[in-house]
């Protein structure tokens, strides 16, 4: 069967989970984790991408993100390879270092943020690397220590998630310890990770009881939600689908969408894939990175190969499209939405 494609937007919370090859290790020493942790903090950073919780393990790293500017497939791509290309000259090993797919789960934020933010921290005391909840606030491979106060991480959100604990800091942080200490004896959390038709349902218990009731619930092992939530995002990502095969069926490929967007700027295709740095050149070059990439389904990599530039920068070009609002204009142009199309 083949697999599905992941699911991301702007604003969408996502908890990320990526695993060594065959569960191996992907940490060796203190310097493997600290390389990993400037090369997270300065892409997070750069790309203004919200994190609100995470967690370095022996084999494997939870991060709960939200999506900014950029996708967080790209922010992956070039976490992942960027750290494995750093691990094996270190360690003067060849191959893979990670799981082909990392695990994405789009989660539903008002009711998920605060459990997921307690489930990750509380691996390393689940794991039994940390002995207890106080001894918790000074690990420092866990988002926690930051949350408590206890070192700095400026790429991570605390004062979003204090915020929902309390006005004052020492206030929050109290009521945010003793919430994390009240799920140490909930134990692992399968309805938080497990499949996706259990998550929906809430849990093992949850899906019984529906079932117990005669009714049935939509789910998806991408997707952390109720049905309601699972039906609404997927709704919304078969309408990005519906506009790719909008495309192909029009015809509208990588030369149409450059006439286009060239056309509207007053100049030629031809200087939107040259090297020109000239501002409305670049924002149309941006335009069409952004719109090649999330409405024609062609990857960075090979609009990179195209017009003879790094994959960076057409990942950088395609995040600046996706904030301009001509990008929407000119989508919109493109790919009309059903209702639109039946009054054509």
């Amino acid at each position: 069967m083949p697999r599905k494609t992941r699911i991301d937007a702007l604003g969408a919370l996502h908890h990320i989970i990526v695993r060594g090859i065959e569960r191996k290790a992907i940490f060796k020493d203190d310097q493997d984790y600290r390389n990993f942790l400037d090369r997270i903090g300065s892409l997070l950073i750069e790309t203004s991408t919200p994190c609100y919780a995470w967690v370095l393990m022996g084999n494997h790293v939870h991060l709960l993100l939200e999506t900014g500017k950029v996708p967080l497939s790209t922010i992956m791509r070039r976490l992942l390879t960027g750290y494995a290309q750093q691990y094996n000259r270190r360690h003067r090993r060849h191959g893979h270092l990670f799981q082909n797919r990392y695990k994405s789960i789009l989660c539903d934020q008002e009711p998920y943020l605060l459990e997921l933010v307690r489930y990750i921290h509380l691996n390393p005391i689940r794991a039994k690397q940390v002995k207890g909840i106080k001894a918790l606030a000074t690990y420092w491979r866990s988002g926690h220590s930051a949350l408590m106060g206890r070192r700095s991480c400026p790429w991570q959100d605390t004062e979003c998630i204090l915020a929902l604990f309390g006005r004052t800091q020492g206030k929050a942080r109290n009521a945010y310890e003793a919430f994390v200490q009240d799920g140490v004896k909930q134990g692992p959390r399968p309805d938080l990770v497990g499949g996706g038709l259990i998550r929906s349902a809430g849990g093992w218990s949850g899906l019984r009881n529906l079932k117990s009731m005669g009714q049935r619930v939509m789910g998806d092992e991408r997707i952390l939600g109720d049905g309601d939530f699972v039906e609404k995002v997927i709704k919304q990502a078969d309408e990005a689908y519906d506009k790719r095969t909008y495309a192909k069926v029009k015809g509208i490929d990588l030369t149409v969408l450059a006439n286009v967007v060239a056309k509207r700027f007053k100049f030629s295709a031809e200087q939107i894939r040259g090297a020109s740095k000239q501002r409305q050149i670049s924002k149309a070059r941006s335009i069409v990175s952004y719109l090649a990439i999330e409405k024609l389904g062609i990857r960075g990599a090979e609009l990179a190969r195209r017009w003879g530039v790094s994959p960076s920068a057409v990942s950088k070009a395609a995040a600046r499209g996706r904030m301009d609002s001509e990008a929407t204009k000119i989508e919109n142009k493109l790919f009309p939405s059903k209702k639109q199309s039946k009054k054509c």
